[in-house]
């Protein structure tokens, strides 16, 4: 049976070339830790980990190497960040449309006395800046949200936001799991003060790797969720102060990086906007295939404009599981269906509590997947063993 990987958005696949080779090359023939050893291997492995600090830089117009920080996810990125610098007391802004990445952090700090005023978005996914600048309380730490909807691809207003940060003198994070690598972002462009990164889907690199950016003036408020070895200043029982060490406790995913680092590379030969154009002209083909098919219908906007590759579609009296399922088990195509750790974006999309199938296209997928999938689409539709929706 034919494959055809339409999950991107969850983790891109496949890789770019030569990323395993490179994991495999770190394991096999390289092997030892960084920050630790002075020999030959120790310290190439660590100039291997700088330029990667260096490359990630260039990807965000970012100049300070060492305010890279190297994390499992972006996940992680969010709740080093959330956690190490809200306090009981603080007010904090996020969208409707953010992650469970953000807003399970949030939940548990509401408990303690962070309180959160959450923006409400257009029922296609967007933002209006100025339902921000109104939601502005004298005790608002911090700003924090998605560039990009994970559930519908509606890209947000943020380079608006962030001007509203800077005037009012509040930190501002922004979470690019979905945008890095595929949109062109400058991080000063943003006025983003943190800018929490994954690797493993459009920057095209493995699972496991993640990170964030931080500005100087930042560092000092961030308090380190993760304690303990960094191979510096050993003869202190307190961590580290300077960057990265003060948030890189710990053995970092060491084969990760170098794969990560092979597919900066790439990306850097080909260029995000080649990826952006590609991965578009794919939705393009895929909204005009289902447009007219009578039992779909396209979650968030259907044009082109301020969107990624990611399309959400409800069946309409059908069971969006078994949808996915049915395209799985006879087609190949692999989709997600459900709620994608976002459930206030499905409250806003008006897709709670039944969710959606997602459709997410890659760099590597092509016309003929996409091609595929439609008429797959139309078969599954017309099977009359589907259930209807009893929701």
């Amino acid at each position: 049976m034919r494959k055809v990987y339409l999950d991107n958005s969850a983790t891109s696949f496949p890789k770019a070339p030569n990323v395993g080779e490179s994991m495999l090359n770190y394991i096999n023939n390289i092997g030892c830790n960084i920050n630790r050893g002075a020999y030959y291997d120790a310290l190439d492995a660590e100039n291997t980990i700088f330029e990667t600090r260096e490359l990630i830089c260039d990807l965000f117009k970012f100049d300070k190497p060492e305010n890279v920080i190297f994390t499992p996810s972006i996940t992680y990125s969010l709740n080093m960040t959330i956690k190490g610098l809200l306090k009981p007391g603080d007010n904090v802004i996020v969208s409707s449309m953010e992650h469970n990445a953000v807003m399970r952090p949030l939940a548990s700090l509401k408990g303690l006395g962070v309180s959160i005023s959450q923006i409400k978005c257009s029922n296609l996914g967007f933002l209006n800046p100025n339902d921000v600048e109104a939601s502005i309380r004298p005790n608002t730490k911090a700003i924090i949200m998605t560039q990009a909807s994970n559930v519908c691809g509606s890209i947000l207003s943020l380079e608006k936001v962030g001007q509203l940060a800077k005037k009012h003198n509040i930190i501002f994070i922004v979470d690019c799991a979905q945008t890095a690598g595929f949109l062109d972002i400058d991080i000063n462009k943003l006025n983003a003060d943190i800018l929490c990164f994954t690797g493993h889907k459009c920057l095209l690199g493995p699972q496991g790797t993640g990170g964030f950016l931080i500005k100087d003036n930042i560092v000092p408020m961030i308090n380190p969720l993760i304690e303990g070895g960094t191979g510096s200043l050993s003869e202190y029982e307190i961590q580290p102060n300077y960057m990265p060490d003060k948030f890189e406790s710990g053995t970092l995913n060491l084969p990760g990086i170098f794969g990560l680092n092979t597919a900066l590379h790439y990306l850097n030969s080909i260029g995000t906007n080649t990826i952006k154009e590609k991965e578009l002209y794919l939705t393009k083909k895929f909204i005009e295939g289902i447009k007219n098919m009578n039992s779909s219908f396209i979650i968030g906007s259907d044009l082109l404009e301020n969107r990624t590759s990611v399309v959400s579609l409800d069946f309409k009296d059908l069971d969006n599981s078994i949808v996915a399922h049915h395209l799985n088990k006879y087609y190949g195509i692999s989709t997600r269906s459900g709620l994608h750790c976002a459930p206030s974006a499905h409250k806003t999309l008006n897709t709670f509590p039944h969710g959606t199938v997602r459709f997410s296209f890659g760099h590597f997928n092509t016309v003929s997947d996409v091609n595929y999938t439609i008429d797959a689409l139309n078969k599954v539709i017309k099977n009359n063993n589907l259930k209807e929706r009893t929701y």
